[in-house]
């Protein structure tokens, strides 16, 4: 029963609505935020929102977390210079939001700081707070990564600031 109930929230859900939760100016503020936490830290944030997963993709019984682990090498958040790339997806059909980080920082913070952080921006997105939920979120990854990777004067952006719409 909890498939079919999955299978019908990710037919009925729309990019529509998905651009409702988070309009041109949200998209904006996140991209913002990413720009501004990037400015303490070395490491490179990217957010990626996607409103549902194909049929193909339900049928094999792919989790927010597969593909989030499949967007996180799609878009090659892997490949910076001290690997430490960290990947906030949000599936809004499934309502689950991932965080995906490489092994140069993951190490340091691990999985259970990860999903606390994920389950923080959740508690904003149900009160429909999309916008303060992600920057929240990017805040608070922020502050990990200037923890263990800190600005030490220039460094190169090794990935767009601007969030992704799959």
């Amino acid at each position: 029963m909890d498939w079919l109930k999955r299978f019908l929230r990710h037919v009925w859900m729309s990019p529509i609505i998905l651009h409702r939760q988070f309009p041109v100016a949200t998209l904006a503020a996140i991209g913002c935020a990413v720009a501004d936490g990037e400015k303490s830290h070395r490491g490179q944030v990217r957010f990626v929102l996607e409103a549902e997963l194909t049929s193909g993709q339900l049928w094999a019984g792919t989790s927010a977390r597969e593909r989030a682990i499949d967007v996180f090498s799609l878009l090659r958040v892997w490949d910076t210079e001290e690997n430490n790339g960290v990947l906030v997806y949000l599936l809004l059909a499934d309502r689950k939001v991932e965080i995906v980080a490489d092994r140069g920082i993951h190490r340091h913070v691990g999985d259970q700081r990860w999903r606390a952080i994920c389950r923080e921006i959740e508690h904003h997105y149900r009160k429909g707070d999309f916008l303060s939920g992600s920057v929240t979120g990017i805040q608070k990854i922020s502050t990990e990564l200037a923890f263990y990777f800190p600005a030490t004067g220039e460094h190169a952006n090794e990935q767009p600031d601007a969030p992704v719409v799959l």
